[in-house]
């Protein structure tokens, strides 16, 4: 455990239960969300490849045009 980690839970244990309860939630739900992305990006990784090659195909064969940031 790093010594940060160790730092967050001393503080964390002097905390009221209802507070503790209210924090650990919130970490559980953001390794959860964490874990969810992770999971998405990696069954996206064939889809955004194949886009990627696709456009870049477009580029070369003349049927993308140049972005004008002005235009934003």
């Amino acid at each position: 455990m790093s010594k940060l980690l160790e730092q967050a839970i001393a503080r964390v244990m002097q905390l009221p239960e209802t507070e503790q309860d209210a924090i650990a939630a919130f970490i559980l739900e953001e390794l959860e969300d964490e874990a969810c992305w992770d999971r998405a990006f990696s069954q996206s990784q064939d889809m955004l490849a194949k886009l990627a090659a696709e456009a870049l195909a477009e580029d070369r064969a003349g049927k993308t045009q140049e972005l004008d940031p002005k235009t934003l």
